[in-house]
């Protein structure tokens, strides 16, 4: 169990894209860190191909500082989770300590929202590349982008890319507490 003691926060709200929410909860998982599924209410919440999810309490119910990574899948989820100023300071918590911040798909998005994206190099769902791109982010397709602390990928098919380059972090990270 490489993770153990680790701490991970995937962000959730109603239309995520259902592989992107449960790939890295179960990869995770399996390398023994804690993971919590968090939305800005706490409740249930369905994908865009209709999985429930059911999270961990909501996300003012959760510490940066006690945190190691925080995820944010696509779908149309981001769109939902950037309207949330909790869950914009949460991740601009996360970034300022230098904590994993990852987001695949359309979860540049709340990137994007938080101010975090400007001066990054990064990579998403191609509709939404001019967003991050207006946000002052340099834009490349590729699988997978690690720019510092932040993790970008494009869609479902770059999982395995995106969850090796978390999991890495996160025992890079732990390596050095250590």
């Amino acid at each position: 169990m490489n993770l153990e003691g680790k701490r991970v926060i995937i962000l959730c709200a109603e239309d995520f894209q259902d592989m992107e929410l449960m790939y890295p909860y179960y990869r995770l998982i399996e390398e023994g860190a804690d993971v919590f599924v968090v939305g800005v209410k706490d409740g249930e919440y369905k994908g865009k191909y209709g999985y429930p999810v059911e999270t961990n309490g909501s996300i003012d119910q959760h510490d940066p500082a006690e945190c190691d990574a925080v995820i944010i899948p696509g779908g149309w989820a981001p769109d939902k989770l950037r309207r949330s100023k909790d869950i914009l300071n949460f991740i601009k918590a996360m970034n300022e300590e230098g904590k994993i911040v990852a987001a695949i798909c359309h979860g540049p998005w709340v990137l994007v929202s938080a101010g975090v994206a400007n001066g990054r190099r990064m990579t998403c769902f191609n509709a939404i590349k001019d967003d991050i791109v207006n946000a002052g982010a340099e834009y490349s397709d590729e699988s997978v982008i690690i720019d510092e602390n932040i993790v970008t990928s494009r869609t479902p098919d770059d999982l395995p890319d995106f969850c090796r380059a978390v999991i890495g972090l996160l025992q890079l990270k732990k390596a050095e507490a250590e």
